[in-house]
């Protein structure tokens, strides 16, 4: 299992010393330092926050090792030891000692526990001191791990009253789901997503001086839910993604994030697009047209659209989305400008988060350049060697500017439109053979249109 932990490199010394250790005869010749040593700070463990509440431990899984940090202090800033001590709290005379030799004060220093005295379902104590030289600070306050290395036995169960599994259902209404443990007594929450993907989780981000900052993954109600009690339930309102065939994938989660295997609930949404009808049914390139939006007439009488989600594919900015906001149906005005045609897409909001399926609306055009010669013809052969050529650039759009060309992937020559946007060129062939044209077009606000291929040949 993968939680997403950081791994890092430590200088990590076991020990079998007990609580009444020497601290004199336990110091480093490599850490001596001349500054007062003070008691580490920011105490972690597993990339998760320190409990020092004995009745409230971390737990945490132990098949990686356990990693103990603090930040050491010295007057000085020398390099200095941490010791860290554990022990089993039923049995404080089990006590064993790691170190972090040439730790630097204010930032964190690291140390695994011996993996070999970490039993599972034991709870143990730990706490970190700084030695500098011959001296040691206090003892920091201890630490409590309860060590959890069994997976949840069983998966959750899943039901929804308002949308029974294996069936058709009306959209509209967020999806009531209730998740149980089944019967594992130490589950304390779930985690769930609808493509089948259940990310492993990241424990902690690693701020300045190596501090961990620790995430709550209950924190991502899209993703995660607490149980109402350890081995309990949960229940939680979800929008689907989409229409038709829908599955939620759930696993269980213990106290030290352990998954359990990963379950599912199938069932079927009825589509709810909205409609997009255009003023001007076929518009041109150019062309500013008026579209109105309306909601899926079972969805609105749900819960109101409060909005759209407007999507265009291919821009000359590439795509765009932008939102409308709706009571129920909406306009909005779109310029043509995709250089192969238009691709839009609308969804729609409910006012109880609901979101539709896209409805699409398309049309295509064409905005390549007309071009023709008399003395080399299209896809025929003329003229020679020297001869000049005439080729004349016909614009299918309006608001053109120039035209750029080129011959055989020789260098690009941009030429002006005229004001009826059509421009001539002269060119003669310096050899024979065959020649490619290649020729697109630039509107006046400075949009690149299709490019025309034009072959021929030189006699």
């Amino acid at each position: 299992m993968s939680l997403g932990a950081r791994s890092r490199a430590v200088l990590a010394s076991l020990g079998t010393l007990g609580l009444c250790l020497s601290l004199a005869a336990a110091v480093s010749p490599a850490s001596a330092a001349g500054g007062t040593p003070t008691t580490p700070t920011q105490l972690f463990n597993g990339n998760r926050s320190c409990s020092t509440d004995a009745d409230r431990p971390t737990y945490l899984w132990a098949g990686n090792n356990v990693v103990v940090e603090g930040v050491p202090g010295t007057t000085d800033n020398s390099p200095v030891t941490v010791r860290y001590q554990v022990w089993p709290v039923t049995d404080p005379s089990q006590t064993r000692t790691v170190t972090h030799d040439r730790a630097t004060p204010g930032f964190e220093a690291t140390s695994l526990l011996p993996n070999e005295m970490l039993a599972d379902g034991q709870t143990y104590a730990w706490r970190a001191q700084t030695v500098a030289g011959g001296a040691a600070s206090d003892w920091s306050v201890p630490c409590y791990v309860t060590i959890d290395d069994t997976l949840p036995a069983s998966t959750p169960t899943i039901s929804s009253p308002n949308y029974p599994p294996n069936q058709w259902n009306q959209g509209g209404d967020p999806v009531k789901f209730t998740l149980n443990a089944n019967g594992t007594d130490d589950v304390a929450g779930f985690q769930y997503s609808w493509t089948g993907s259940l990310e492993s989780i990241v424990l902690a981000d690693i701020g300045d001086h190596g501090i961990p900052q620790p995430r709550d993954p209950y924190a991502d109600p899209g993703h995660f839910i607490r149980a109402d009690a350890t081995g309990g339930s949960a229940t939680v309102d979800l929008v689907p993604p989409y229409g038709g065939a829908v599955t939620l994938w759930v696993r269980s989660l213990d106290r030290a994030l352990n998954p359990s295997e990963a379950t599912s609930y199938r069932f079927y949404v009825s589509p709810t697009p909205p409609t997009i009808t255009p003023a001007d049914p076929s518009p041109a390139f150019g062309d500013t047209t008026t579209f109105t939006l309306r909601p899926d007439a079972a969805l609105q009488s749900k819960s109101p659209v409060v909005s759209y989600s407007v999507h265009t594919i291919n821009g000359p900015d590439g795509d765009r989305t932008f939102d409308v906001p709706a009571g129920g149906t909406a306009t909005t005005e779109l310029t043509m400008d995709g250089i192969t045609g238009e691709h839009v897409e609308v969804t729609s909001k409910s006012a109880d988060g609901w979101v539709s399926d896209p409805a699409s609306w398309d049309i295509d055009y064409d905005t390549t350049p007309t071009v023709a010669s008399d003395v080399y013809p299209e896809n025929g052969s003329g003229g020679g060697v020297g001869v000049p050529g005439t080729f004349t650039f016909t614009p299918k759009v309006k608001g053109i500017a120039s035209y750029t060309y080129s011959f055989n992937t020789e260098p690009e020559v941009t030429v002006a439109a005229g004001a009826d946007g059509t421009a001539n060129i002269d060119w003669a062939p310096s050899s024979d053979g065959s020649y490619d044209l290649q020729v697109y077009a630039t509107t006046r606000s400075g949009i690149q249109l299709a490019t025309y291929d034009y072959s021929f040949a030189v006699n």
